[in-house]
């Protein structure tokens, strides 16, 4: 599989990054060079490190297939992209917190007796946080990290576009997910284009700030 020019670049990657809504077809990332991009878009930030985030990638002519009728006006680009990258938020994400805190202290960045703490203090207010507490945490999360994909596939070459108008109550259970855990966050077709895509205005920083 080709692979394309990398670039530490951050003005290039931040300003040359545009919502593509076309692909080439015949361009296909491996699962490899995926996973590199989404480990290092999991360096975002998450509350209480918990990384409720969670990826279905959707790469082969029967995932898309599935995918093609949720898609809505979206088709086109989800059919010619590389990939499809569901994003969801998993609403039961604590139930990894002794594996995140326990590899924490193995590999020494932190000591076994602040794990203890934090997770003695965590735990409670997770049991008893309600379902609109614990959607708003995650969602935060699942947005952070879902930007910061977009910025890391485009370090890597590649280009993206993030999709919202797509049957969020059907796309967990069409891939065999618990409707009721994974919250459907976003769809981000990933892949090289085949143009550079439209520039689009901004309002400024006077509009959209306040100083105090």
């Amino acid at each position: 599989m080709q692979t394309y020019q990398k670039t530490n670049d951050f003005n290039e990657i931040v300003n040359g990054r545009r919502s593509i809504k076309e692909y080439d077809p015949t361009v296909k990332i491996s699962h490899e060079e995926m996973s590199e991009i989404i480990a290092q878009a999991s360096k975002a930030p998450s509350s209480i490190n918990m990384q409720p985030w969670r990826f279905l990638v959707i790469d082969s002519e029967q995932g898309k297939a599935t995918l093609a009728p949720l898609s809505r006006f979206n088709k086109d680009k989800v059919m010619s992209s590389s990939a499809v990258i569901a994003v969801f938020a998993d609403l039961n994400n604590f139930e990894h917190a002794e594996e995140i805190y326990g590899k924490a202290v193995e590999l020494g960045y932190m000591p076994e007796e602040v794990k203890e703490f934090q997770l003695n203090a965590f735990k409670p207010v997770y049991e008893k946080m309600s379902y609109e507490e614990m959607k708003d945490t995650i969602m935060l999360d699942a947005g952070l990290v879902s930007m910061q994909l977009m910025l890391v596939a485009r370090a890597y070459g590649y280009d993206t576009n993030p999709i919202g108008g797509y049957e969020k109550d059907q796309i967990a259970e069409a891939y065999g997910l618990e409707k009721e855990r994974y919250l459907p966050v976003m769809l981000i077709t990933i892949g090289k284009a085949i143009n550079e895509g439209f520039q689009s205005y901004r309002l400024p920083v006077e509009t959209t700030t306040k100083w105090r």
